[in-house]
């Protein structure tokens, strides 16, 4: 993004030494508008395509097998879509390619409460998803008893609307791009909320349940067949969490460096290095569907089956799509959902 405001490459071309403030300059405006607008621009192409397909064949799959952990996926998914159109194409690409950001501030405010409230909605998923995963394999009596489609479906909408609950707040976040003063005391303390909730706080979740699962599978007196399926399943997961929080690491360190260093108006690395955190960040909004490749066969399949069915060419005509023999491989579960309960 570039932001046509009073900053030190001016008073250094007005002193004479303009050159290398210029060349940086130059740089500057690419790597702030124009590599973005490509990147997203890829990201959304390839992304939401994608999540669409993911969607398809996880609602399919809950609907076949009345698992609770596809609908959590199904929510993950649903979520990452939500990110990609409300902060990908609304937030970067309709902001700063099209509009180039000449739109009212009552807009800008109200797509802050949107991002906030999809963010929300995203990791807080993952945090139950996590949690799903954690009671299932370490409290298989009690995931009995608590865990079925129309409970989880309850508890999903209740995330989704708290999300959006908690992202009003956030109508009064003070862009990183637009300031022009120090951050106030309202501006910190929904910095700090964001940073907590967005990452501290689910990392440290993430780190407890998965420490805990590990060390009850390495003590645990489990058959070798049911250990290498269970390890498995958590090495999927912690890998999920793991990237989330690699991708989101350096928005994080961002936000709170800014909080230290005052306005970036003065300083365009700091646009630059919160351009690069966030085209990291929204990396995570994409991953999820080779993970659910790389581990599952059934949701290849699956995955293969709505292809097929979209697809004329796929299709001889006055034919149903060949697939009948590969639903019964499809009502097994995802190798990432495996446990002794399922």
């Amino acid at each position: 993004m570039m932001i046509l405001l009073p900053n030190s490459t001016d008073g250094a071309r007005a002193s004479g030494t303009g050159a290398e403030p210029l060349e940086w300059e130059e740089r500057s405006l690419c790597v702030e508008r124009i590599i973005p607008v490509i990147y997203y621009s890829v990201l959304l192409g390839l992304g939401l395509p994608v999540n669409i397909l993911t969607a398809i064949a996880l609602s399919r799959l809950a609907a076949r097998t009345k698992k609770s952990s596809y609908w959590y996926l199904l929510a993950l998914t649903a979520s990452d879509i939500l990110t990609q159109v409300i902060i990908v194409f609304m937030g970067f690409l309709l902001q700063m390619a099209i509009l180039a950001h000449d739109v009212p501030h009552a807009f800008l405010h109200a797509v802050n409460v949107l991002e906030f409230a999809a963010n929300h909605a995203s990791i807080w998923v993952t945090v139950l998803l996590t949690a799903d995963r954690y009671v299932a394999l370490c409290h298989p009596l009690r995931y009995r008893l608590l865990s079925y489609p129309a409970r989880t479906r309850k508890i999903i909408a209740a995330v989704f609307g708290t999300a959006l609950a908690t992202g009003i707040p956030f109508y009064w976040w003070l862009d990183i791009w637009h300031d022009s003063q120090p951050p106030t005391t309202v501006d910190k303390v929904l910095k700090w909320v964001h940073c907590f909730t967005m990452y501290f706080i689910p990392c440290s979740i993430f780190l407890a349940t998965n420490s805990v699962v590990v060390c009850k599978l390495k003590w645990g007196k489990r058959v070798d067949g049911h250990r290498r399926r269970v390890g498995k399943t958590i090495a999927t997961l912690m890998a999920v969490t793991a990237v989330f929080t690699v991708l989101w690491a350096p928005r994080t360190f961002v936000i709170l460096f800014h909080l230290y260093t005052g306005t970036t108006n003065k300083d365009r690395r700091l646009h630059v290095a919160l351009n690069l955190a966030n085209m990291i960040a929204m990396l995570n909004t994409t991953v999820n569907f080779f993970f659910y490749c790389f581990v599952s066969k059934t949701f290849r399949r699956t995955a293969g089956e709505v292809i097929r069915s979209c697809s004329p060419f796929c299709t001889r005509q006055g034919q149903p799509p060949a697939n009948r023999g590969c639903l019964h491989s499809a009502l097994k579960p995802l190798r990432l959902l495996e446990n002794v309960s399922l």
